[in-house]
Formats: structure tokens, C-alpha cells, sequence
């Protein structure tokens, strides 16, 4: 499975634009990768299958402009994923993933290769209240699986530690070229739990954007397990 695109570090790091300062988005996510964030991560919500609205494709064709080198991670949250992911891959997105819950598997395996044949990434998303045996079936189908350690919709919530069983069973059945990622209440203190479960895709959003410029390198340094 080819992961050409993707930075080649052992374990990534990826500030959550949505923690971001939107009025200052471009530069805000500009200093996080210089901070040493290794992709940008795109959380876009349809106010249909979690209760917030976000971003657009035209938010990311801006992002692509204002960062040409940036790899920029869509984490589609919507209940009509077939929708969306030609329009973000034509903005500038290197990786789409979508959830699994409102489509199914086989749906979500369909989707998959016709992000690739966009010339993205694919991935899958789960939940935390969905169980891994959502996705086992069809892991191999996907470049990343994502393991939500929120319930989807808002920055700035608690970790779950219960999803990190889910993470380890998924990971068992996972090749050495596909990424695990967790999204959701990472930073400095709960990281080494999702990276010693397996996880090599870490999301923060408040954890870095909440801090000032100086103390980000460190968090994310924390976060990375470097």
C-alpha cells in the first residue's frame, strides 16, 4: 500500500487546525509545523453527523496555497462522505479519511479506492463507542485506520482511555506500511498510552495551539515520545 506521501518519521505528529487561531489560520498553522508538527490535520463537520459545522474544500485550497509543502490530513465527519472527498482532493488534500458509521464497511472500502484513484490516501474512522470488529474485516483496504478517543464534534475533550483495547487489536492485524492514528484529548500526558498501543498518527489540537509559540516544540517533542 503505497504511503509515498506521507512524511517518513516513525511517529507523526498532526496539529489539529481546528484548535487553531481562524483568524490568523494560515500563519497559526504555519508556526506548528515549524514547532515541529509533521502534518496538519483537517477536522471538517457537516452539522448533521456531529452537532458543529467547520471547514470546507475551500479552506483547504487556501491552506494549500498559503503551505504548498504541507501534507493536510482530512478527517471527513459527515453522513455523506461520497460527497466530499473528490472536492477536497481536488483543494489540495493528501489524505481523506471517513467514519464508518454512517455507510457501512463495504461502503467505506468502495470510497477508499476511489480516493486513491484521485491520487490521495485513504482511511477509515471509528468511534469510540463502535468496536473494532467494524473494521477488522476490511483493514487491509485502508492506508490508515483512525481511532477516535472522543466523541466527535468538539475540540478540548477528555481521553478515553477505554479505545486503546480497540487500538491494539487493530494494530495486531495491521502491515508494517499503514498508519494508526488517535485523535482526540492527546498531549504530552496521554500519548505514551496511544503510542505504546500502537498508534503512529497522533492528532492534538489544544495541547499544542493552546500554547505560546515557545512551548510548542517541546509539547510536541512530548507528544512524539522524542
Amino acid at each position: 500500500m503505497s504511503m509515498l506521501k506521507w512524511p517518513s518519521r516513525d511517529v507523526l505528529v498532526a496539529p489539529s487546525i481546528l484548535s487553531a487561531d481562524f483568524a490568523r489560520l494560515g500563519e497559526d498553522a504555519s508556526r506548528s509545523l515549524e514547532a515541529g508538527g509533521d502534518i496538519l490535520h483537517v477536522d471538517v463537520m457537516d452539522g448533521h453527523f456531529v452537532p458543529n459545522l467547520t471547514f470546507g474544500p475551500a479552506l483547504v485550497r487556501s491552506l494549500r496555497r498559503a503551505l504548498p509543502g504541507a501534507f493536510l490530513d482530512v478527517h471527513l465527519m459527515v453522513e455523506d462522505p461520497g460527497m466530499f472527498v473528490g472536492p477536497f482532493v481536488d483543494a489540495g488534500a493528501d489524505h481523506v479519511s471517513f467514519h464508518v458509521e454512517p455507510i457501512g464497511l463495504d461502503a467505506c472500502v468502495a470510497l477508499a479506492g476511489r480516493v486513491r484513484s484521485l491520487g490521495a490516501t485513504a482511511g477509515v474512522t471509528i468511534n469510540p463507542p463502535t468496536p473494532a470488529s467494524a473494521v477488522l474485516p476490511a483493514v487491509d483496504a485502508f492506508d490508515l485506520v483512525l481511532v477516535m478517543s472522543v466523541n466527535p464534534g468538539f475540540g478540548g475533550q477528555a481521553f478515553i482511555p477505554e479505545v486503546l483495547d480497540k487500538v491494539r487489536a487493530i494494530r495486531a492485524v495491521m502491515s508494517p506500511g499503514q498508519r494508526l492514528e488517535m485523535d482526540g484529548g492527546i498531549g504530552p500526558e496521554t500519548a505514551g498510552a496511544a503510542r505504546a498501543a500502537g498508534c503512529d498518527v497522533l492528532v492534538a489540537g489544544s495541547a499544542i495551539f493552546g500554547l505560546a509559540q515557545p512551548d510548542r516544540p517541546g509539547a510536541i517533542r512530548a507528544i512524539r515520545g522524542a
